[in-house]
């Protein structure tokens, strides 16, 4: 079976990055409950300064907007990574053939540690987390952005070098291999940063139609326009990236002409980008209506994904324990 596996930080509320580098692409993926896992690694969450209650809300509200922008917990497995303790057991497990020096050269790790005064030991560890995260499923699909392939890298080389010790006759854990999302990076509004939420540069996948366009009225746009009569060069501007997301090809097309002809202002293509979103957006914001109204839904539905991720989980810790002589 090809089992796909993937997860996201409990950040609240979807952003429209979020959506389009990743969560579009995972609608589209889901296989089945068997083969597609999704999972908020709320576990992952830990290695920042977080307040309880709002790490409590974030996991809520991440659930919420995974649900009302397409999984369907009857063609996927969604739920919480800490409802299944076996995430943490088998990275503990990687962690006993994981060299030092791998995890040093890991580029996040290098960025992230750069501005800290003391370096947590888990930021240097939340790779072999993330390797336990994908192979505990034995996911040989991993939907991941550009920024992640040498993340999953690392897990091909755990599965490698668990597998030389304890299962050289017959490889157990696969080798993942990444399913790179087909809408790459997208800058955020300043145009200066990929979109997050530390930046204040994103916007809400449920946002209503004013807060979106009180964010876009301002947002970067082609630097070479600097009145409405300058030509522009679309390719190198946000905005048209985001209409490429969001409009129609002929809508795109018509962006395109305008822009370099001048026709149009940079604020006339915000409006029609705008519109372009309110389409998409707007059944997803109904849908996040409907299941924020019913919270016992969205607490059934991660906790029969925990139960039935536990029971792939502990056939895979039970064949683990067995060939590295934890068990009789």
């Amino acid at each position: 079976m090809s089992r796909i596996f993937s997860g996201i930080q409990p950040s609240g509320e979807l952003h429209i990055g979020n959506y389009l580098g990743a969560v579009q692409n995972w609608v589209r993926l889901q296989e089945g409950r068997d083969s597609t896992f999704f999972c908020v690694v709320d576990l992952h969450a830990l290695t920042g300064n977080y307040e309880v209650a709002d790490l409590r809300r974030r996991r809520h509200e991440m659930a919420v907007s995974l649900l009302a922008a397409g999984l369907d917990p009857e063609r996927c497995t969604l739920f919480f990574q800490s409802a299944v303790p076996q995430h943490a057991e088998l990275a503990w497990i990687f962690n006993t053939v994981t060299p030092l020096g791998e995890l040093e050269r890991q580029t996040q790790y290098k960025d992230k540690a750069s501005r800290q005064e003391s370096v947590i030991t888990g930021l240097l560890t939340y790779p072999v987390l993330q390797a336990a995260d994908i192979l505990l499923y034995h996911a040989v699909r991993v939907p991941v952005g550009e920024d992640q392939v040498q993340h999953l890298e690392l897990s091909r080389e755990i599965a490698r070098r668990w597998n030389a010790r304890f299962a050289s006759d017959m490889p157990y854990f696969p080798e993942p291999q990444p399913l790179l999302t087909p809408v790459r990076r997208l800058m955020g509004l300043d145009g200066q940063a990929k979109m997050s939420k530390s930046l204040g540069n994103t916007i809400g996948l449920l946002e209503s139609r004013e807060q979106i366009w009180d964010k876009l009225r301002p947002a970067m746009t082609d630097p070479a326009r600097q009145r409405k009569t300058d030509p522009g060069t679309p390719e190198i501007c946000n905005i048209y990236s985001m209409h490429r997301a969001f409009s129609a090809e002929s809508t795109v097309e018509t962006v395109a002409v305008n822009c370099r002809t001048a026709g149009w202002g940079c604020i006339e293509c915000k409006k029609v980008l705008a519109d372009s979103m309110e389409g998409v957006l707007l059944p997803i914001r109904r849908r996040a209506m409907e299941i924020g109204a019913q919270p016992s839904y969205v607490t059934d539905v991660l906790e029969e994904g925990a139960t039935r991720a536990r029971t792939t989980a502990q056939e895979t810790m039970r064949q683990v324990y067995e060939r590295m002589g934890l068990t009789d």
